[in-house]
């Protein structure tokens, strides 16, 4: 099974200061991993905001970094906002998207979210 990567576990598993960093790290290892546009913009997001206080170089250069040496698929962010499972709140749409896209794709969606509740999720533990 291949594991499309949320934000919030791209971020735990890129920045070694990162409250998760250590449980994704042994999570990850060995599996299929996929990104998404919209997983490498939400790690730069989070990475340049206080909470990381990265620079947007800094930000880039650990992607970039992360992209050549696991080299993880790259799928379109290619499903509509209005397929698939709907989400249960607006709080949720972008987390809903994830799982709506993994699920096209036949993948999983690894969050480290428990409450999402989404079909396509798998919690990071």
């Amino acid at each position: 099974m291949k594991h499309l990567l949320d934000v919030s576990t791209l971020v735990a598993l890129l920045w070694q200061n990162h409250v998760d960093h250590a449980k994704v790290s042994r999570w990850v290892s060995g599996k299929k991993l996929v990104v998404c546009p919209l997983t490498e913009l939400g790690f730069m997001r989070v990475s340049t905001s206080p909470a990381f206080n990265a620079t947007m170089p800094e930000a880039r250069a650990a992607l970039e970094a992360f992209l050549k040496t696991e080299k993880p698929e790259f799928i379109p962010a290619d499903v509509r906002a209005l397929a698939g499972e709907v989400a249960p709140s607006s709080q949720k749409t972008t987390d809903w998207y994830f799982g709506n896209l993994a699920q096209a794709h036949g993948l999983q969606w690894a969050t480290l979210d428990a409450k999402a509740k989404h079909p396509a999720q798998v919690i990071v533990a």
